[in-house]
């Protein structure tokens, strides 16, 4: 749940200010934590079926043809857009980290070079066969992001705030603001982006009439959103505090001191994305394979895994390469698509399915979401 999305909330703060942004951190938190508790009720909300895609979910609500229409490109472009941006964020760790060790005393070396040093790694773990077999490297890649974000805000407390600091928002024009806002709102959004494979998830837990799968995924949502609060708002609030409008669209990139601290933060960076790059590429590899052996009938096996994966990978590489532009592709994205799929989808389709009574608690929440 803890994504590096929330490296760029100090700067979607200084996109909508104080008064904005803390109101929709936490309308945000609230909505998405609501969202995601209806995901997890409708995964077994039919007696002897357990819906284990986002796309089966959309299809029981809105028809076979029509629920895959709607949710399948949707949840394309959340999950590969995450790689794309996962892949710039490894390699502009790597070579903040490079940058922090070196002191200038090395040769300066582009980012491309470190996407594609990131990108070799994704090569390799990429032929893993399924979620279970990345569970280690999911536990090293949430507990580097719990460590790098409390680095993130402290350090920024221990820094203070910087002189002159100024919060004014960071445009000076209207449309400037206006773009700037839309902006910050999709960053917002995309750091709350596990609603997306929060099914495919629920799916390895094991599930039966006396205890279905829905009790201990619901205890797992509260811990992960216990951390997401512990974690998302000291960083968007302390680093907004000491930068203002003057902040990075990555806090660990506007922190320099202590170097050892900071360059150990942004190696912690690297591992957690090497992570979360495999738990959302783990889907539309399920996808390309499905699609690969049923419809163009491939035969399955290591050799369809090896193309279909590494072009994956080299596919996210190549943009990641050719677009390296961290806060701007985290603002489209979230607004383009993971808006949709955390705070809208979830919504439609429960009223579409309950059919809850006019007027009812019901009915309102899931409509207050909607506006």
């Amino acid at each position: 749940m803890v994504g590096a999305g929330l490296l760029t909330l100090p700067y979607a703060m200084s996109e909508l200010g104080w008064g904005p942004g803390v109101a929709v951190m936490t309308l945000s938190w609230i909505m998405t934590l609501y969202t995601l508790w209806q995901m997890v009720e409708m995964h077994e909300m039919v007696p002897g079926k357990r819906f284990d895609r986002y796309h089966e979910l959309g299809q029981y609500a809105f028809g076979e043809t029509l629920g895959l229409w709607i949710v399948v490109p949707q949840q394309l472009v959340v999950e590969i857009s995450l790689d794309i941006v996962y892949m710039i964020t490894g390699g502009k760790s790597l070579k903040k980290f490079h940058d922090l060790v070196c002191d200038g005393r090395c040769k300066d070396i582009k980012l491309s070079y470190f996407i594609m040093i990131f990108a070799s790694a994704q090569f390799v773990i990429s032929q893993l066969p399924n979620f279970d077999s990345i569970a280690t490297i999911s536990l090293a890649a949430a507990l580097m992001s719990i460590c790098y974000s409390t680095i993130a805000w402290g350090a920024s407390v221990d820094k203070g705030k910087a002189d002159g600091v100024d919060y004014s928002l960071r445009a000076s024009t209207t449309s400037g603001m206006v773009f700037d806002f839309l902006g910050g709102l999709g960053q917002m959004a995309f750091s709350f982006s596990g609603h997306n494979v929060v099914l495919e998830i629920q799916a390895s837990i094991p599930s039966t009439a006396d205890t279905p799968s829905k009790k201990p995924m619901w205890k797992g949502v509260i811990v992960a959103y216990t951390i997401v609060l512990l974690c998302y708002f000291p960083v968007a609030f302390v680093g907004y505090w000491a930068f203002g409008n003057s902040v990075d669209d990555n806090i660990l990139i506007t922190l320099n001191t202590p170097k050892w601290l900071i360059a150990a933060a942004n190696m912690m960076v690297v591992v957690h994305v090497i992570g979360s790059y495999q738990v959302y590429a783990m889907p539309v590899f399920d996808m390309m394979e499905m699609v690969l052996v049923r419809k163009m009938r491939f035969s399955p096996g290591w050799k369809l895994r090896l193309v279909s994966r590494s072009l994956f990978v080299a596919f996210t590489m190549f943009v990641g390469i050719t677009f390296p532009f961290f806060g701007g592709l985290i603002g489209f994205f979230g607004g383009l698509a993971f808006a949709p799929t955390t705070y809208f989808l979830p919504c439609i389709i429960w009223l579409t399915v309950y059919k809850p009574r006019v007027f009812s608690l019901s009915w309102c929440t899931n409509w207050v979401c909607l506006q």
